[in-house]
């Protein structure tokens, strides 16, 4: 049997490190490892800073940014991550996943985002549209498996 959850959000920078606490909680009764679990908590806090940050930063209605959250897990430990905004949309995606490529010029970061994504999943997939929005899917395959 499967396990999902899905919430929505607004987009507001404090909300990142509560979209990071549930998906940790949300896995935690697979017995995931530290490492599995840090894992986690920086790519989808990678995700939703994107989509605050990127997403979000020109929209006209702040009290309409929002952010979807959806985790699902199977019971051979195959966790699938995603992270769906409504904002201005990736003109590049394939541009926007090099390393140190950065929408925001005039602030200092890094261009890392998807690049860390990437490194702590097992698969990354970016689809995008101008004017309507980002869906980031993120899946990654737990060692450990018990508590479904």
């Amino acid at each position: 049997m499967d396990n999902r959850m899905s919430m929505e959000f607004s987009a507001l920078p404090e909300n990142e490190a509560f979209a990071r606490a549930v998906a940790a909680a949300f896995v935690m009764p697979l017995d995931p490892t530290v490492e599995e679990l840090t894992e986690i908590k920086t790519a989808v806090s990678e995700a939703v800073s994107n989509s605050i940050i990127h997403g979000y930063s020109v929209f006209p209605d702040k009290d309409e940014a929002k952010i979807r959250l959806e985790c699902s897990v199977s019971t051979s430990g195959k966790l699938v991550i995603v992270v769906e905004d409504k904002g201005v949309g990736i003109e590049d995606v394939e541009k926007a996943m090099e390393p140190m490529f950065s929408t925001a010029k005039d602030e200092e970061r890094s261009g890392m985002g998807f690049t860390v994504m990437e490194s702590f999943t097992d698969r990354l997939a970016v689809r995008s549209e101008t004017g309507k929005g980002t869906t980031v899917i993120m899946t990654k395959y737990l060692d450990v498996v018990s508590g479904i």
